[in-house]
């Protein structure tokens, strides 16, 4: 553990004008506040804060962010408040400490409630300064090299994976990459311990047959370059286990199968350099088509900047050849840490300015409706994969890889998602669902209606249009459970023949212990309050003697219309597939969209909701109906019966064979249909084809 004149000359060797006295207040004040407290391993907790703010000089950072280090650690484990820690070491220090401490206190039923509220204050509070992360970043480092002290297993792989899932991908995010591989390296020690132990098994016996390979490729990659008139540094490394697995994984290989498991790193003064000495490497050894990238004129959304090729040495060996410059090589370090001014204090603005990715983050967790959902946006949203593609103007943008268009207007803009209709990619019209690759040119054609399909969520893959489209469905689900709810009060005061003036509703709020008349029709649509609790809160004693209502005969006046409502929002259609001109039924559960049935459905008989009289509205949007179709198994059958279909303006929604013998076979084929009296017409049209055996329409 740093002592504390060793910590305060560590910060003073890179930053001589560091507030001396701020360093000592904080190292005594977090010495006293922490006691007798011990770790896990048994040394005193006091050693933990000191290490995170020795990891921290390491970055080189101001002396407020190695203060905040030091007392990171008081409000959630000490009687220390944030006030005093305010009055102390003021009020910069302090909102620092408060970004980093978690909320502990805070009653939550679940632990993915108290992680993911700790995660939202976390990264508002890393919004507003990014020394934030920083301070956090070391803390999780620390914590992660001393995890094999908990002797509780649970403990150490939901820790693992949190930081696995979260702080490593937010270290890649900002550049911070050797961070980001210890991290992984410790995370998969815990989550895959065999995994891991099999690998540096392999590597250790791969080092001894091989003597010192390293060593030896990169003094000749060293020489060859001196040879041609470049100086570099040349060093290498075998990868890590983590990224060795991560491999695997992803290919489906063996270890055996893995042929490029050392990298190298040629660091140069200029950038012309790098590229004279790729020339050079790939002049001496063959390049492995497909693998390389230059990040220099294309750098990653972190800032990222470097070489990467794949030659195929002569000792048989695929190796990595990454090269880049020293400042290149320092930010890929550490990233953010390295070009951060300390004196600049890294505000708020200046992080969203430098990292855009930040903002998106904050706007689907803000969208958030759920814990689950919030922790499920930021793994989404620090997605490391990435593929580049490009505006119709050249603009380029990086995305999670398998993205599609969706994802790529949300990219640009929440407003162009919303309105996205079609997209052409490198100039063709392609289906919304397309997976984009490097280099695509993707166009977004759009409508003046913003209205996401709510079926993107099911092939979209970046965090901002998932939590969008949510958004939206949330958004609708509330305005068509609104209406259906007003004409549920409507239905039922035309029942009561009464009204529904202020005079008569205001009370009835007042007894339901409602805030308003949206609440009531809310909870009416929801089947939270049921029809006879609502008429008795409207007036008073009318549900006396009453019994609950079956209507099986026609629809009354106070039928409830579902003209207007969308299906799947406030109402689904039942298995018995209804179209406008049945005869229909709606039955209510609490909490969920109201199910049509028509009247004569068999599964009515064992439903236990509640009963409603519906209707269908004047005018509809039509319906898909199902039907058997049973025909001659000969050439030209199915033509004639699409033939017949787009002649009676009927658009083939599915068709699937159901049976084949070797004279017929029956097809099921859903249809678009306007109502009842169009599919009669539709029936009769297809008895008439010489094709065609039989034709039913199918009811469940």
């Amino acid at each position: 553990m740093l002592r504390q004149y060793e910590l305060v000359e560590r910060v003073k060797a890179y930053d001589p004008d560091a507030d001396e006295d701020l360093l000592n207040r904080a190292y005594v004040f977090s010495m006293k506040a922490h006691g007798s407290q011990l770790r896990a391993s048994g040394d005193p907790y006091f050693s933990h804060p000191i290490e995170v703010a020795g990891i921290l000089t390491d970055l080189k950072l101001d002396g407020e962010t190695i203060a905040t280090g030091i007392l990171h650690d008081t409000i959630e484990d000490t009687v220390a408040t944030q006030e005093e820690i305010d009055r102390l070491f003021g009020k910069s220090v302090g909102r620092l400490v408060d970004g980093v401490t978690k909320l502990s206190r805070i009653e939550a039923q679940t632990d993915s409630e108290r992680q993911a509220e700790n995660l939202r204050k976390f990264l508002l509070a890393m919004s507003n300064d990014i020394r934030v992360l920083l301070v956090k970043l070391a803390d999780r480092l620390h914590n992660m090299r001393t995890l094999h002290f908990i002797k509780s297993e649970d403990k150490r792989r939901r820790i693992a994976r949190e930081t696995m899932d979260i702080y490593a991908p937010l270290a890649e995010r900002i550049g911070m990459y050797g961070f980001m591989d210890e991290l992984q390296e410790l995370a998969f020690r815990q989550l895959e311990p065999d995994a891991h132990e099999t690998i540096t098994a392999r590597l250790a016996k791969l080092r001894e047959g091989g003597g010192d390979m390293v060593a030896r490729i990169a003094s000749g990659i060293k020489l060859v370059l001196a040879q041609k008139g470049v100086e570099a540094d040349v060093t290498g490394r075998e990868k890590r286990p983590y990224s060795i697995w991560k491999k695997m994984q992803g290919r489906g290989m063996n270890f055996e199968a893995l042929s490029d498991v050392m990298a190298f790193r040629v660091i140069v003064d200029e950038e012309s350099e790098c590229y004279r000495a790729l020339g050079i490497v790939h002049g001496r050894w063959p390049m492995v088509p497909g693998r390389f990238k230059d990040f220099i004129s294309t750098p990653k959304r972190n800032g990222y900047k470097s070489i990467h090729t794949t030659v195929l040495h002569s000792e048989n060996a695929r190796i990595e050849v990454q090269i880049r410059t020293r400042r290149m090589h320092e930010e890929s370090e550490n990233g953010l840490a390295a070009h951060w001014a300390y004196k600049q204090g890294g505000e708020g603005a200046q992080a969203r300015e430098a990292y855009p990715w930040l903002e998106d983050l904050l706007e689907v967790l803000h969208d958030a409706a759920t814990p689950e959902e919030l922790l499920e946006n930021a793994r989404l949203a620090m997605f490391q994969d990435q593929v580049f593609v490009f505006t119709p103007k050249g603009a380029l943008h990086q995305l999670p890889r398998d993205s599609t268009p969706v994802d790529f207007a949300y990219a640009v803009h929440s407003d162009l998602g919303d309105s996205c209709v079609g997209a052409k990619v490198n100039g063709r019209v392609v289906p919304l669902r397309t997976r984009l690759v490097n280099g695509d040119q993707v166009e977004i054609l759009r409508s003046k209606i913003k209205a996401p399909d709510p079926a993107w969520e099911g092939f979209v893959v970046s965090a901002k249009a998932r939590a969008a489209i949510r958004r939206h469905v949330r958004h609708k689900n509330n305005l068509e459970s609104q209406s259906m709810g007003h004409k549920l009060l409507e239905s039922l005061a035309l029942r009561l023949k009464t009204g529904l003036g202020d005079e008569l509703v205001g009370p009835a709020l007042g007894r339901l212990r409602l805030a308003d008349r949206g609440a009531l029709e809310l909870a009416m649509a929801r089947n939270q309050l049921t029809d006879a609790q609502v008429s008795e809160a409207l007036v008073p004693g009318s549900t006396a003697g009453q019994k609950p209502r079956r209507t099986r005969g026609k629809p009354g006046p106070a039928a409830v219309s579902i003209h207007g409502l969308t299906a799947g929002v406030s109402f689904e259609l039942g298995a018995c597939r209804p179209i406008p001109g049945d005869r229909i039924v709606g039955i209510r559960h609490p909490d969920q969209p109201i199910v049509i049935h028509t009247i004569d459905c068999v599964s009515l008989a064992d439903e236990t909701g509640e009963w409603l009289e519906v209707s269908w509205g004047q005018e509809t949007d039509g319906a898909v109906a199902r039907l058997a179709v049973v025909v001659h198994n000969q050439p030209g059958s199915l033509a004639s019966l699409a033939t017949t279909l787009a002649a009676h303006n009927a658009n083939i929604v599915n068709l699937a064979l159901k049976h084949r013998d070797r004279e017929f076979h029956t097809d099921v084929i859903d249809i678009e249909v306007e109502d009842l009296k169009h599919l009669t017409t539709i029936i009769a049209a297809l008895r008439q084809v010489k094709a065609v055996v039989s034709v039913e329409r199918m009811r469940g």
